[in-house]
């Protein structure tokens, strides 16, 4: 299993679960959006996804 977060150069959010909940919380940090009809999420410029293995 994996944590997921998105980083932008002024921001970090915060380590999630699942890669759709870290989606919604980065349109709150301004890291992308989501388009409403496809549900698909775009990431700004300069806008980074980590990735790291969940804690045991």
């Amino acid at each position: 299993m994996f944590r997921y977060r998105f980083i932008t150069p002024h921001r970090r959010g915060k380590w999630y679960p699942d890669l759709a909940t870290a989606q919604h919380f980065a349109v709150q940090i301004g890291a992308g959006f989501l388009e409403r009809r496809s549900g698909r999420f775009f990431a700004y410029r300069d806008t980074l996804l980590e990735m790291e293995p969940a804690p045991a």
